[in-house]
């Protein structure tokens, strides 16, 4: 980390406090009662330690990576908890993130308004101080007047907006924003500020470049009341907050998805029945495939782990094309398992010859390291209620159903039949 930040303390002690996180975290897998929330404890630790630029995030993550390789637990619970946790990370240290930002921003919020209390006429910006701070703050500052007309703003606004600074002044600042965001920007200037005639509202937004391409910025918006015959104004305070938002995207997505083959998880997968059940009407059904590949510890106490990993990533590849053929997802949970769920309105017979074609995209050898290595499965078969139903419940029937499968020979699939009410 030591080329990235800058931290206020030796690399004796910038070490030691690093593998103290990494225990925790370690600690936190391995502990009988799991709390996730040890996550966003590290990543909050991460942000305190000044660890801020965004390439600490990416090497975290590589050294983090190897915390399932190195469990003795290659249980589909574990690796829950490992994304669970990861998630956790990644929301600990934005939210850390953003509270420093926040804070930056009020700092500089407050030196902006009591400079201008003492400019007699506040309106010309003429104050000396002022424009030192106006000129050479490195967050990007505009003032407007309160139809969001832009009359100053400062080098690093322009510079976040990609135009020139006199091209800027006389333009709206909502015509700057992303069609999508006007009404949320203009309707919190207008209701909570310029309706109230005091305060200051915070508004993250999209910003539209000089090269036509957008951004996303969080501004500090304050209305300075006028005084006799100087007119009231907006000042904004801002800064571009694009790569925090993609680096929680891409947090997100990592806790959510199979590191080897890029499938969603087990998470995902349970929020995405969640959200099945949520919006499902009194007669949907919700189809699932659960998928074990037969034998495949041969294949890797014969050829080795590695060898392994890659046949699963091409057979989860051959799943995920007939998936997107069909027009449903495919999820890994963890192993040589993977789910298909089928979104309602379906029927058993749908999901039934949904698992056909499961069954016959793998059935082809496959090339990995040299080897044609031949694979089958077994695959549990159920078409469920889904309305008020529970997510863990649908799994767990899936999962009966895959044991029967396994039970008759594997190479096949065996149909749950649902218990007439």
């Amino acid at each position: 980390m030591s080329d990235t930040s800058y931290v206020p303390m030796s690399s004796r002690d910038a070490k030691d406090a690093l593998a103290d996180l990494l225990v925790n975290l370690a600690d936190a897998l391995d502990a009988e009662q799991f709390d996730p929330t040890v996550g966003a404890e590290v990543g909050s630790a991460l942000v305190r330690m000044r660890l801020t630029n965004p390439v600490v995030v990416a090497r975290s993550a590589e050294v983090l990576a190897e915390l399932p390789r190195l469990s003795e637990s290659g249980t589909a619970f574990f690796r829950s908890k490992y994304a669970a946790l990861m998630g956790s990370f990644g929301q600990g240290y934005a939210a850390a993130l953003q509270a420093d930002t926040l804070s930056d921003q009020q700092a500089i919020q407050a030196t902006m308004s009591t400079t201008h209390k003492q400019t007699e006429q506040a309106a010309k910006a003429t104050d000396t101080r002022f424009r030192v701070v106006f000129d050479n703050a490195a967050v990007a500052i505009a003032i407007g007047d309160l139809r969001g007309v832009l009359v100053d703003v400062n080098p690093a606004m322009a510079q976040m907006l990609g135009q020139d600074a006199g091209e800027l002044r006389g333009a709206s600042a909502f015509d700057l924003g992303h069609a999508d965001d006007y009404d949320l920007a203009r309707r919190r200037i207008l209701d909570e500020l310029i309706a109230v005639g005091s305060g200051t509202v915070r508004l993250e937004a999209r910003f539209r470049r000089g090269d036509g391409s957008y951004g996303w910025a969080m501004f500090a918006i304050t209305l300075v009341a006028g005084d006799g015959d100087v007119d009231g104004y907006l000042l904004a305070v801002g800064e571009d907050i694009t790569e925090r938002r993609e680096m929680q995207a891409a947090l997100y997505r990592q806790s959510r998805h199979d590191p080897l083959t890029g499938l969603p998880n087990r998470l995902l997968l349970h929020e995405d029945i969640a959200d099945a059940i949520d919006i499902a009407e009194p007669d949907d059904h919700i189809g699932l495939c659960f998928l074990d590949l037969d034998g495949f510890k041969y294949v890797n106490d014969q050829f080795g782990h590695a060898t392994g990993d890659r046949l699963l990533a091409a057979v989860a590849a051959r799943l995920q094309e007939q998936a997107t053929a069909d027009g449903y997802v495919v999820a890994r949970l963890g192993g040589d398992e993977f789910v298909a769920v089928m979104a309602a309105p379906i029927d058993i017979d749908a999901v039934t010859a949904a698992a056909s074609r499961l069954l016959a995209s793998i059935k082809d050898p496959f090339e990995v390291d040299g080897h044609k290595l031949s694979v089958s499965a077994s695959i549990g078969v159920v078409a469920q209620p889904v309305f008020g139903a529970d997510a863990d419940a649908i799994l767990e029937t899936a999962d009966v159903a895959l044991y029967r499968a396994k039970a008759d020979g594997g190479a096949g699939f065996f149909v749950h039949e649902p218990t007439p009410s």
